[in-house]
């Protein structure tokens, strides 16, 4: 069975401790897409490891990764992480392989990512690692393949700089390497499980263009960076917060107001830890936007949601969602293909009462408040999709599955 775990906001949603929940019963983790702008943080047995190139399974001692085709790797980066999690306890030796047709991101990528930024009509606030320039260099069809560091004809190619880069690392990229269209071949039949980066709203075709990400962060790309044919994947999650955030810049209909929430938005920030794992820069939030997930589920066939963070909301009075967007003095629950209709979008909102409970001990749904389980329902009925699984906080354990997932 092939799950596929992608998030259906802005990114940021918790998909690193949903996969690292999920990964416990998978045979393998392939991460598809992205690359070390990503940040996943995980928390088991008191210990945080934050990853960014790495696919969350890593944690557990017998698991197999992979980082697949989809991905642009910084080798600099990706051994500076191996090396982090080793000194974290982590044995990584023999369990990590990367796809051959990953390509590689180099040094100069990154000050041309920020130049090209400051240049742009309009300026996306790009973290600046060079991800962006790798993905263009892979559709102009020059960029360096993991494949290509075992072609010593290929090697005489590069300059005297990128030869000097690559070389400390050449020997253990290739001896990680792997095809994977064969290695998934043999784990046909098995429990494999995808996981995805940033969220759906960011996906280069889909999201809010041209504030996205240079990569593909729809479930479809499971299939393009995973080494599978889409119809063999079987069940798709989508990850979303109780709440809306985003980093940089771009639309954000939802997004907290002072002089409409007061401080709101500070105390949100604080009490959901929302700042960047990679950057540190501080998240913009706001309510959750329906709209956006029930477009996310259209544009994904998400089979089944993972709401996370509900626990920011135990001392709240009231909660409001975004049901609607009112667009130059229309209504609509469309969600615009355009960032200038998303920028005059003016959210309407539903209030919910508060549950004034602490959810983080909760382990069953059927012993949540109402008031929570009222929320929850709302959401499932607007977006016509279930919440097959519940988190109440950063650790392993406080996560409730209400759907079994690997099964038919």
């Amino acid at each position: 069975m092939n799950i596929v775990v992608i998030g259906a906001q802005w990114g940021d949603e918790g998909k690193g401790k949903i996969v690292d929940y999920l990964a416990e019963d998978a045979d393998l983790i392939v991460r598809f897409s992205g690359g070390a702008n990503a940040g996943h943080t995980i928390v088991s047995n008191g210990e945080t490891y934050k990853l960014h190139l790495i696919p969350s399974g890593i944690v557990y001692p017998d698991k197999q990764v992979v980082l697949g085709t989809g991905m642009v790797i910084d080798p600099e980066a990706l051994f500076s992480e191996l090396e982090t999690i080793e000194k974290q306890g982590i044995n990584w030796s023999n369990r990590i392989r990367i796809s051959d047709r990953a390509h590689i991101v180099m040094p100069a990528y990154k000050q041309l990512d920020r130049e090209m930024d400051s240049k742009r009509r309009n300026p996306i606030g790009t973290t600046g690692r060079g991800i962006g320039v790798a993905y263009s260099m892979k559709a102009n069809r020059d960029g360096i393949r993991i494949g290509d560091l075992s072609d010593s004809n290929f090697l005489d190619t590069l300059s005297k700089e990128e030869r000097s880069f690559l070389d400390p690392y050449m020997d253990k990229l290739v001896s990680m390497s792997v095809n994977m269209t064969y290695l998934l071949e043999k784990h046909k039949g098995g429990k494999v499980l995808f996981e995805g980066a940033q969220g759906i709203l960011l996906d280069l075709d889909v999201g809010t263009y041209p504030f996205v990400s240079s990569g593909y962060s729809a479930s479809a790309g499971a299939a393009l960076g995973g080494g599978i044919g889409p119809t063999d994947i079987d069940k798709v999650l989508g990850v979303f917060k109780a709440y809306s955030t985003r980093v940089g810049n771009g639309p954000f209909p939802s997004e907290f107001l002072a002089e409409r929430d007061g401080n709101l938005e500070d105390v949100i920030r604080e009490i959901g830890r929302e700042y960047g794992v990679t950057t540190g820069r501080p998240r913009r939030c706001g309510y959750l936007d329906l709209v956006a997930l029930r477009y996310a589920c259209l544009t994904n066939s998400i089979t089944s949601l993972v709401m996370t963070h509900i626990d920011v909301y135990d001392d709240m009075d009231e909660i409001k969602v975004c049901t609607d967007y009112e667009i130059d003095g229309e209504i609509t629950r469309e969600f615009p293909s355009t960032a200038a209709k998303l920028n005059r979008a003016k959210p309407v909102l539903k209030t919910f009462k508060g549950w004034k409970t602490d959810l983080s001990s909760i382990k069953e749904y059927d012993k949540l408040p109402q008031e929570a389980k009222t929320y929850i329902q709302y959401i499932e009925e607007y977006t016509s999709t279930p919440a097959g699984i519940i988190s109440v906080g950063y650790e392993r354990k406080q996560t409730m599955m209400r759907i079994p997932l690997w099964t038919e």
